[in-house]
């Protein structure tokens, strides 16, 4: 009896405790509750070890109208039609990363939290978790190897992070941040959601600048054995990620914009699932990771009726542009910087030896252990290209003639008149020519058969700018060479048709041993260069007829005299290199048409009225000459500016002319300079996460008046400056300005090698394009000219962003930023090491 009363009475106060307990565990339920829904709204920014994915999800939270006005980047000069063209976005932006990276992150949070050995350490007070893992140290296969192992190291710091609730630390952090939150909401509910997300974005560009960084320090430790020097690059890439990272009254960048929310039409929509269908495949040809869709269709090549004049190395674009990718050489590692790049390059990044076999003893190229190193040397300056620059420019005058006038019949005596030029010097006076003046008078030139391009690569230390070209013939990969050193340089040849430039735009034509017969077919090609050089500039002519003997080289010497006396060119000097054992001819192009109208013969014959010289995309040769222009109101009447000045300055010839964006060109080539100076200098330099730094080769694929160009004009980097052929023709602007240019058709592949540039700028080229070509061949056409961890940068309408996005994501490219504002957009992209597993046999490549 007494044991089932008191089992009655602790039945009771059993039962009492565990209402008691129910009603507690509920309450906490319900506050947790609370403070998760709150949390999850607004998170401080103190918390430095938020987790990858919290990171991710604040970036995309939306800032208010009013701040946003902040970032507007327009200059406020250029019309309405110019913001459409090239104009600034000012609206949302969201910042992501891959899925496929999220859903690694989710699937090894489990096993990466409790595996805490293997976990990446970093003081939160003073380093930031990365947050998208860099695509691997530059190594082709291996490297992409070592990109994932890197990944899933930091993605293990990541779910470390995400299942923090079990770390006392976090757990602290944590009750911190609540008390925040309590005390935010006791002001009154406001919260600070633009200064999270501005923070946010900081955070992440800065992540990502580390990680590039991080990156270019290990590939120069597993290349330079200096540890000093590696100390002395680590401590320049810290201090290069503080000093680029932006502001928020600087960034351009703003909030979120989401597909979910109909920002984007249905036919966007539609289109972007269309692209995502498309399978990418490896293009399977001969050329292999070398293919060039337009110079290695072997299916016409082989059909051409003659090879005579070089047809079988001009364009053969196919019917149908290709749509798969180029594969990457084994062995493939990032590139070295410049200037480093300029002596030494990887060898498995261009793996070809027969131009050191061949001209190794002229200081080409020589294999040097993995490298492939260049002395600087050419088949006329074997001894370095420093001093043949400098020898061109000091070549001797040479200009006094001696004409016996009259005999004084009084006295017997001979009196010999010395008739000179202006500056009255004696013929045997040793001086330099002033009007060749590199990097100021002469500023932008062409470099006709330009081999491994030394010559150009050390005109940069003369602040001029070569556009160097050559054909892809039996001087395996010169071209390639070239780019991958960091030097500008095109595939062409003298052939059948016109150089894809304007006339009168080059200062000096520089031919050393290019092999090219100036003098056959009525000078056919040596014309062309007359149109495409300045009227006052210079040709500097050196090759074997101008300083030997044999009778070949005799013959040709005479054939080119009478040539270039018959086109009014006036012979300067003749001046031979003894270092080199070499000489150079330099020739320059009449000022006016006195000349022309005062030749006995009409040979060459000046070219008819209806002959446009600034006609130049697939255009057939002629063998003619253009009149000069003479009136103050043209181009070409009047020599450019000298370097730097002729950069900002106006192209007078521009005076009566409405420019691109609808008001006065003067006027509008002024507002789109400082319109760009401003996007690089407060978004592209400091909004990007891009590392200027190890970027060399940029280019501009839809170039206006090349103000974006201008405006990197203090980094060390070139821009080639591409105008497409249905855009208008300013190209002649660009040369007026000293950068140079080239014309193109984007539904078509560009003469170039695959992996040649670092960064690509499109701004609203994409979608000026798309009623003619399809979007996946022109992306398919990126990826082949982008170098691996290149970026793209597209300023587009809002449809044509998302469906590049689309592309990029199929192509497993890692989406940096990508921004929209009343249907405007902006995206930036860095393309990885992947590459499909399929193989797509290209039947027109295959020999």
């Amino acid at each position: 009896m007494a044991m089932a009363k008191y089992s009655r009475v602790d039945g009771r106060k059993s039962s009492s405790y565990c209402s008691t307990a129910v009603i507690v565990v509920f309450v906490a339920f319900c506050l947790v509750g609370i403070w998760m829904f709150m949390s999850s709204s607004v998170v401080p920014l103190e918390n430095s070890d938020l987790s990858s994915q919290e990171t991710r999800n604040e970036a995309k939270q939306t800032l208010q109208e009013g701040v946003s006005k902040q970032f507007d980047d327009t200059s406020g000069d250029i019309s309405e039609d110019a913001t459409r063209e090239g104009g600034t976005i000012p609206g949302k932006v969201s910042l992501n990363t891959d899925e496929e990276s999220r859903k690694s992150v989710e699937e090894n949070q489990e096993e990466n939290h409790g595996n805490d050995s293997s976990d990446e350490k970093t003081d939160s007070g003073n380093e930031q978790k990365t947050v998208d893992g860099d695509d691997g140290s530059g190594n082709g296969k291996d490297g992409e190897t070592d990109s994932r192992e890197g990944e899933s190291n930091l993605e293990s710091g990541q779910a470390e992070n995400e299942g923090g609730e079990m770390n006392n630390n976090v757990q602290a952090e944590s009750e911190e941040n609540s008390g925040e939150i309590r005390s935010e909401s006791a002001e009154g509910g406001k919260n600070n959601d633009e200064e999270v997300s501005e923070d946010i974005i900081k955070h992440v560009d800065k992540e990502d600048i580390s990680t590039e960084e991080n990156n270019e320090k290990n590939q120069d430790e597993n290349s330079e054995p200096s540890a000093v020097e590696n100390s002395a690059e680590s401590e320049e890439n810290i201090q290069t990620s503080n000093e680029i990272l932006p502001t928020a009254a600087q960034s351009e960048i703003l909030t979120e914009s989401t597909t979910q929310n109909g920002a984007w039409s249905t036919q966007a929509e539609e289109s972007q699932n269309e692209e995502n269908d498309h399978q990418w495949k490896v293009c399977k040809s001969t050329a292999g990771p070398d293919y060039i869709p337009c110079l290695d269709n072997w299916q016409v090549i082989r059909k051409l009726p003659s090879t005579k004049h070089y047809e079988h190395r001009e364009r053969h674009c196919p019917s149908e542009p290709p749509t798969c990718l180029v594969p990457l050489p084994e062995g493939y590692k990032r590139s070295i910087k410049w200037p480093k790049s300029r002596d030494k390059i990887w060898y498995y990044n261009v793996p070809h030896t027969k131009l050191a076999e061949v001209k190794g003893h002229q200081n080409w190229v020589k294999v040097t252990g993995e490298y492939l190193t260049f002395p600087g040397g050419g088949t006329q300056f074997k001894n370095g290209a420093l001093h043949y620059i400098d020898f061109l420019q000091q070549v001797s005058t040479a200009l006094c003639i001696y004409i016996c006038i009259y005999i004084c019949f009084n006295n017997a005596k001979y009196y010999f008149v010395k008739l000179c030029k202006a500056d009255h010097i004696f013929a045997s006076t040793m001086q330099s020519v002033p009007d060749i003046a590199w990097g100021k008078r002469s500023r932008v030139i062409l470099d006709v058969g330009c081999g491994v391009a030394s010559f150009g690569g050390y005109l940069f230390e003369r602040d001029v700018l070569a556009m160097s070209f050559a054909p892809k013939d039996e001087h395996e990969a010169q071209v390639q060479f070239a780019l991958e050193r960091g030097i500008p340089a095109i595939l062409n040849v003298m052939g059948t048709k016109r150089l894809p430039f304007p006339s009168s735009v080059f200062d000096v034509v520089h031919c050393a041993r290019c092999r090219v017969p100036w003098h056959v077919e009525g000078g056919k090609l040596l014309l062309e260069l007359n149109r495409v050089l300045r009227p006052g500039g210079y040709f500097i002519w050196s090759a074997t007829p101008v300083y030997q003997k044999l009778p070949e080289d005799v013959g040709i010497w005479q054939e080119m005299s009478r040539l270039t006396k018959s086109m009014c060119w006036d012979l300067v000097t003749v001046k031979k290199d003894r270092l080199n054992a070499v000489g150079a001819a330099i020739y320059q192009k009449p000022f006016s048409n006195d000349c022309y109208n005062k030749r006995s013969k009409n040979v060459p014959p000046l070219c008819e009225e209806s002959d446009d010289p600034n006609a130049a995309w697939n255009v057939s040769l002629q063998a003619c000459m253009h009149k000069v222009p003479e009136d103050s109101t043209e181009r070409g009447s009047l020599w450019p500016a000298q370097w730097p000045e002729r950069l900002e300055q106006t192209p007078y010839w521009l005076n009566s002319q409405i420019g691109i964006y609808g008001k006065a060109a003067q006027e509008d080539f002024t507002a789109d300079y400082n319109h760009w100076k401003t996007v690089v200098s407060e978004s592209y330099l400091k909004g990007m996460g891009i590392d200027w730094s190890s970027v060399r080769n940029v280019m501009d694929m839809k170039a206006v008046y090349g103000g974006f160009a201008a405006a990197l004009k203090d980094l060390k980097v070139w821009v080639m400056n591409v105008v497409p052929i249905d855009a208008a023709d300013t190209l002649p602007v660009i040369y007026e300005r000293g950068l140079f240019g080239i014309h193109h058709d984007w539904c078509e592949s560009f003469n170039t090698y695959p992996r040649a540039y670092d960064v690509l700028h499109a701004d609203h080229l994409f979608s000026s394009i798309q009623n003619r070509c399809k979007l996946v061949t022109v992306i398919a056409e990126v990826d082949r000219i982008l170098r691996p961890e290149g970026k793209l940068i597209v300023r587009d309408k809002a449809e044509t962003i998302s469906a590049v996005e689309s592309m990029a994501k199929s192509l497993q490219w890692e989406i940096r930023m990508i921004y929209s504002k009343d249907g405007e957009g902006l995206l930036c992209v860095r393309k990885k090491f992947w590459r499909p597993t399929v193989e797509e046999p290209i039947k027109a490549a295959i020999v």
